[in-house]
């Protein structure tokens, strides 16, 4: 299920320090996105951050749960998303560090599957609008 509206707002306030905070579904579920880039994801107003190599250890109190994951061909396949601490929403500046810890990771994902020689991002207007631009 995607994140309800009273906890998508509630997510936005508290992670507004780190830019700009937008949700869209996907799969589903929400995608947490700051500044375009995204570093979160919400199911059943559960939210999950983005984990790799470097951060991992900074989320290790979130390894005691499972992370998102979806079923495909009878297999479960684990995402690299984990879920936050519920008591981190009663501690805006942890919450905050852990945020940061995940949005950081997901730049270097990003930058990672990018490439050094990938071709630039195409912008997302519709067509009817790249032709009237100058």
């Amino acid at each position: 299920m995607v994140a309800s509206p009273a906890f998508a707002e509630f997510l936005r306030e508290q992670l507004a320090p780190l830019g700009r905070i937008t949700m869209r579904r996907m799969f589903g579920k929400t995608g947490v996105f700051c500044d375009g880039v995204m570093f979160g994801m919400v199911t059943d107003n559960t939210f999950y951050v983005r984990v790799e190599d470097q951060n991992r250890e900074i989320f290790k109190e979130a390894a005691a749960s499972p992370p998102l994951n979806y079923a495909k061909r009878g297999a479960t396949i684990d995402l690299a998303f984990w879920r936050v601490p519920e008591r981190l929403f009663d501690e805006p500046d942890e919450l905050a560090v852990w945020a940061q810890a995940a949005l950081a990771a997901a730049h270097r994902v990003a930058a990672k599957r990018a490439g050094p020689s990938a071709p630039a991002r195409k912008s997302r207007a519709s067509p009817a609008k790249r032709r009237n631009s100058p």
